[in-house]
């Protein structure tokens, strides 16, 4: 399925005109019905606006190989997020926030390495942090992400359980290159790698 048919879809899914798509995004009514044909590609502010008002992410309206819009388009329902949607979800927005809980009081803060092999969520962190000491005294956390294109927030609770695969350490190694700069000999057993036991999903 095209861009061009994906947005003719998308409009008549969300019960509009080409006019009134035309006036909601301040261009003429014959752009739309060119973009829907194929004959033209909407520019990249077009693009972030038709996202937000579709409810569905840049890379569903771009991407050819996608072909059905009730599974593809951000937001799916809980039920039927997978980890690798998660996966996705959290890489398109391009970092996300760790919860852990130590004493009843909250501790926060951002992160940008995360990992899926289509089964399980990994993330990577060094045994120097206070995150590490986080976790070893509690392990229950929750992640969240919010991708600006969508206008979505994903929530993921659960727990984090240390992986000592070297599979999945050289997997992450080989996605982020300055992981393996930073952790070379010695400062090789800094590095752990926590697995994401799900307890829950929720999408806002």
């Amino acid at each position: 399925m095209t861009t061009g048919e994906k947005l003719a879809l998308l409009r008549k899914k969300k019960g509009m005109t080409q006019e009134e798509l035309s006036g909601a995004l301040h261009v003429s009514r014959q752009s739309v019905s060119r973009w829907e044909m194929d004959a033209a590609f909407p520019e990249t502010d077009k693009l972030i606006k038709l996202s937000r008002l579709f409810d569905c992410s840049i890379d569903f309206l771009l991407n050819d190989s996608i072909q059905d819009i009730e599974k593809s388009a951000f937001p799916k329902s809980e039920a039927d997020f997978s980890v690798s949607d998660c996966h996705q979800f959290i890489r398109e927005c391009g970092y996300f926030f760790l919860a852990t809980s130590v004493d009843n009081q909250p501790r926060l803060r951002p992160f940008g390495m995360i990992h899926s092999n289509d089964n399980t969520l990994y993330i990577a962190t060094d045994k120097r942090k206070r995150v590490y000491s986080d976790l070893q005294e509690n392990s229950k956390m929750e992640i969240a992400s919010y991708n600006p294109n969508t206008r979505k927030w994903i929530r993921i609770s659960g727990r984090a359980e240390v992986e000592s695969s070297n599979q999945i350490r050289e997997e992450m190694m080989n996605i982020y290159p300055n992981l393996r700069q930073a952790y070379l000999d010695e400062n090789e057993m800094y590095l752990v790698i926590y697995r994401l036991v799900i307890d829950d999903i929720s999408i806002t």
